[in-house]
C-alpha cells in the first residue's frame, strides 16, 4: 500500500459516489450535496471517519451519492440510529440528512429528544416545505395559506412548524440556517456545526422547483442574519421572534456538554447479569 498517497488530502470530488443523483433539475438537495462534501473536504476527515444517516424523501437519498458510511434508515428514524450509532462508536464524526417531512413531521418527537439529549451528531434538514417525493402535499412547514396541493386545495390553514424555535427551546446546542443556492456559505456552516460538540442543528432552504416553483424566488429574499451569533438562548429566542424565516448564518451556540454514555453501560455482559440478579 502507497501511505505517501494514502495521506493526501482529499477534494470534495473525492467525497462523492459514481451514483448519479435523481433529484429532479434545479432541486436545491444538489447545492446541500456540493455542501457536505466541501465541508468534509475541510474537515480532513478520511472517507471511513465520516457516517451519514438519513431516513425517507427526496433529502434523505444524498447518503447514496457519497463515498462515506452511509445508512437509508425508516421515516422518521434517522436521529434514533444515528444516536445510536455515535454512542456505539464516538470515534466517527456522525451527520444526520433529511428533510422538513421526514425530519419535522413523523420524526417530529425524535427531533425534540436529539436536541434535548445532546448527542454529538450534526442534523442536517433541507426544508423545501412540501412533500416532494409523494408528489406535492403539504408539510409541517408550509404555510397556512398555500393552495398548491390538491388535498389542501384552500391552504391548510395550521400555523407552519418553526424549526430553529423549536431546536433552542429543545436544548440543540448549535442553530444555524442556510441556503442550498450558496453552497460554499453553506459547508462554512457545516464545518462550524460538526466542529461544535453536542446536537448541532443546520436548517437549510432547500427550494423544490417542481412542487414548489414560485421557490426560485428565495435567492432574492435570502440575506446574512447580520448579527453575531449568541451563546444565549434568551436573546436568540428574542431574535426568532423576529426572524422573517430568510436569515442565514449562526444564530446560537451553546455551551451544554455532549450527553455522553454512562461508564456503566459498557460492563461486560457479566457484570450486567450480576446486576439483574434476584
Amino acid at each position: 500500500m502507497d501511505t505517501t498517497a494514502a495521506a493526501e488530502p482529499l477534494t470534495a470530488k473525492d467525497y462523492k459516489s459514481d451514483y448519479k443523483p435523481v433529484w429532479c433539475p434545479g432541486c436545491g438537495d444538489f447545492g446541500v450535496l456540493s455542501a457536505v462534501t466541501k465541508a468534509l473536504s475541510a474537515l480532513g476527515l478520511r472517507r471511513e471517519e465520516v457516517a451519514i444517516i438519513s431516513g425517507i424523501g427526496c433529502s434523505s437519498r444524498l447518503p447514496a451519492y457519497t463515498s462515506a458510511y452511509g445508512f437509508h434508515g425508516v421515516h422518521g428514524r434517522a436521529l434514533a440510529v444515528a444516536a445510536g450509532l455515535k454512542l456505539a462508536r464516538p470515534e466517527l464524526t456522525v451527520l444526520v440528512a433529511g428533510g422538513d417531512g421526514d425530519g419535522f413531521s413523523i420524526g417530529g418527537n425524535h427531533f425534540m429528544h436529539a436536541c434535548r439529549r445532546n448527542v454529538d451528531l450534526t442534523y442536517l434538514v433541507m426544508d423545501n416545505q412540501v412533500y416532494g417525493m409523494t408528489k406535492g402535499q403539504a408539510s409541517p412547514t408550509t404555510a397556512p395559506e398555500w393552495e398548491g396541493s390538491k388535498l389542501t386545495p384552500h391552504g391548510t390553514g395550521i400555523n407552519p412548524f418553526v424549526p430553529l424555535a423549536v431546536a433552542l427551546a429543545a436544548g440543540a446546542n448549535f442553530i444555524a440556517r442556510g441556503f442550498s443556492g450558496d453552497p460554499n456559505g453553506l459547508a462554512k456552516l457545516i464545518v462550524d456545526a460538526v466542529r461544535h460538540p453536542g446536537l448541532s442543528f443546520v436548517h437549510i432552504l432547500s427550494p423544490c422547483t417542481t412542487y414548489r416553483p414560485e421557490q426560485k424566488d428565495w435567492k432574492a429574499l435570502v440575506g446574512d442574519a447580520g448579527v453575531e451569533p449568541t451563546t444565549d438562548p434568551g436573546r436568540a429566542g428574542k431574535r426568532l421572534m423576529s426572524d422573517d424565516g430568510f436569515r442565514v448564518g449562526v444564530l446560537y451556540y451553546g455551551n451544554r456538554p455532549p450527553y455522553a454514555e454512562p461508564p456503566a453501560a459498557r460492563s461486560s455482559l457479566e457484570a450486567i447479569e450480576q446486576a439483574f440478579a434476584v
